[in-house]
């Protein structure tokens, strides 16, 4: 994995919290946009750590070059709790979640198996709360588009969008739903292309823009 943060002492921490693992190796740091995308293609991580607020190349500008890759990394956002609208735009650019940097080591070292599993980072509960408010605040004209999404996808597929936004793991989904494992994931990958999103996280988005769940 590649570690983008502009604070040295941030990116030793992470690196040693990150190492301490069997499974996890950083490959990388970079201390801006500007210097993570160059990284990326050199290094091809399987998983980015991306800090929001950095000098020249934001956060939110490197998610959208890295996502636009050839091969894209998962991207993880770093962030903590009053963080602007660039959480939003970064989730809806393409990050697959987003991190608080108060985690514990623990959640951190998790948060990145989740991303590099190909899922998407959907709890802690503040991240979901982060995530309604902005839908509710920034996106009131793109109801209508996602209302009219929402029509075009089955009684089922409804039901398993909103276990999917309420952070809920596939093997969950499959047992609430008497469905095999395999049948949700084709059903989660259908609604992907019905909705013109491309991860579980945009996915959710949707989900409260359409009103299928609430902050």
């Amino acid at each position: 994995m590649l570690l983008v943060d502009d604070d040295p002492l941030v990116r030793t921490g992470l690196s040693l919290i990150l190492g301490s693992t069997d499974d996890i190796t950083v490959v990388g740091e970079a201390d801006d946009g500007d210097e993570a995308v160059p990284k990326v293609t050199a290094h091809a991580p399987d998983v980015v750590l991306m800090d929001i607020r950095m000098r020249r190349m934001n956060g939110l500008a490197a998610t959208a070059a890295v996502v636009a890759l050839p091969r894209p990394p998962k991207v993880l956002v770093l962030t903590t709790y009053d963080l602007d609208e660039y959480v939003f735009d970064a989730l809806a650019a393409g990050a697959s979640g987003f991190l608080l940097k108060e985690g514990s080591p623990q959640e951190i070292i998790d948060a990145v198996r989740v991303i590099a599993s190909g899922e998407a980072l959907l709890s802690p509960r503040a991240t979901k709360k982060l995530i309604g408010h902005y839908v509710a605040v920034r996106t009131s004209p793109r109801r209508q588009q996602a209302l009219a999404k929402l029509s075009t996808l089955s009684e089922r597929e409804r039901e398993i969008v909103t276990a999917v936004a309420q952070g809920r793991p596939n093997a969950h989904i499959a047992a609430e739903l008497y469905l095999s494992e395999a049948t949700v994931k084709t059903h989660i990958t259908r609604t992907f292309a019905k909705v013109d999103v491309s991860n579980r996280v945009q996915l959710t988005i949707f989900a409260y823009e359409a009103g299928l769940v609430s902050p």
